[in-house]
């Protein structure tokens, strides 16, 4: 069983950036692929970043393209997203996840085997 623990979230200012951390207890960390996911509450869970296992690919969804970064380093069991020039609408609950899985879009929430409890952004105007 993989345990994800977010950290990072807070209140921003409007135009400002967060960088999210997701800490996996896992030691083969290494072999996941990982990916961002944020929900709204009463809305479907919606993709956000992705990050293949050897880094070789990422996916970022077209909504926040270009204003976020997804990255991993592997000897601290940890993957990134950085945020920059949030807003309003980017304020929601953001959480991490894991997937060892044959099958793996990279976007597709149910290819994900493990999930953490999130970490909440608020952006402030």
């Amino acid at each position: 069983q993989v345990q994800l623990v977010e950290s990072g979230g807070g209140l921003v200012p409007a135009g400002g950036s967060l960088k999210l951390s997701c800490v996996a207890s896992e030691r083969t960390f290494s072999v996941y692929n990982m990916g961002w996911f944020r929900q709204n509450p009463g809305k479907e869970r919606e993709f956000v970043a992705a990050n293949i296992w050897n880094g070789d690919d990422t996916y970022y969804t077209d909504a926040v393209k270009g204003r976020l970064t997804i990255s991993r380093d592997d000897a601290k069991n940890t993957v990134y997203l950085q945020r920059n020039s949030l807003r309003r609408e980017d304020a929601t609950l953001y959480s991490c996840a894991a997937s060892n899985g044959s099958v793996w879009r990279g976007r597709v929430f149910s290819d994900y085997n493990y999930w953490g409890q999130g970490t909440q952004v608020t952006v402030s105007s």
